[in-house]
């Protein structure tokens, strides 16, 4: 098996969707059959690209330039879910790429375990998203999309817990607050394909929330810095904006994020 990095460089490096996806979970389940057997497989080191390849569409616009989506008709339903495929497909290199750039930071074993894992799980969230919009007679790459989702990734390049505090910890903390209300928009639909995939994806996504939260308190720990504090200093140093409300409290405290931890972020300082 060859080590885990240059596994993770493949995944970044290959531009299909789909194909991209098959490889991620091919990588995640060799990973982590290697580590039910009590293996230590090699970590490494890769020169992962600073953007992950993509295919020729979707056209990546200027987030003001992404038309409107409006969900009350099948048309705005479709751009839901177009949208939120692209936010899965981002996550998997997201994840891939954590795993890739930091190598020289020493990280337990569970530190990969989590992030192989967390890839595995948004790689199937991707083709969830890709087979709800084929049965709507669509399919990704059909409409724009959002041109800045690697912008975080770009922003904490060489820092590590910056990268841990602003992706899973606010981004993906956002999908937690967000997705209940898609959810509901699909229920009352009746399209229940679309449904069932959205409730998949919120059952795994406070996983994914929780491990950005348990190493970025490791790292903290580490490092003897206040958690909340270093928080509150790298999400205004790395994101844009101030964070904003509402906030699904109760799935962000199953993910380990108290409410003193966003609710000072949504005034912009």
């Amino acid at each position: 098996m060859i080590p885990l990095a240059a596994m993770a460089e493949a995944v970044l490096r290959t531009a299909d969707g789909r194909e991209k996806t098959a490889l991620s979970r091919q990588f995640a389940a060799a990973w982590q059959a290697a580590r039910e057997e009590g293996q230590k497989p090699a970590i490494g080191s890769a020169t992962p690209p600073l953007h992950p390849a993509r295919p020729d569409a979707p056209e990546l616009l200027s987030p003001r330039d992404v038309p409107r989506r409006r969900p009350g008709t099948p048309e705005g339903r479709i751009a839901l879910l177009h949208a939120v495929a692209h936010i899965e497909l981002n996550a998997v290199d997201l994840h891939w790429d954590v795993i890739a750039r930091f190598t020289e930071t020493p990280m337990p074993m569970g530190f990969y375990d989590d992030w192989v894992k967390a890839a595995a799980e948004e790689s199937k969230h991707f083709n969830l998203m890709c087979d709800c919009l084929e049965e709507m007679g669509s399919h990704y790459g059909a409409l724009p999309a959002h041109a800045g989702m690697w912008r975080a990734a770009e922003d904490t390049v060489d820092d590590l817990i910056g990268r841990l505090a602003v992706v899973p910890m606010v981004l993906e903390a956002r999908g937690l607050d967000v997705t209940p209300g898609m959810i509901e928009i699909f229920r009352k639909a009746k399209a229940g394909s679309a449904v069932a995939a959205l409730e998949t994806i919120y059952a795994e996504e406070v996983a994914h929330v929780a491990y950005g939260s348990k190493w970025f308190h490791f790292l903290c720990g580490r490092h003897e810095q206040d958690p909340k504090e270093t928080f509150h200093a790298l999400v205004r140093k790395y994101f844009h904006g101030a964070l904003k409300p509402p906030f699904n409290e109760e799935k962000r405290a199953e993910a380990g994020i108290p409410p003193d931890f966003y609710w000072p972020l949504t005034e912009t300082v």
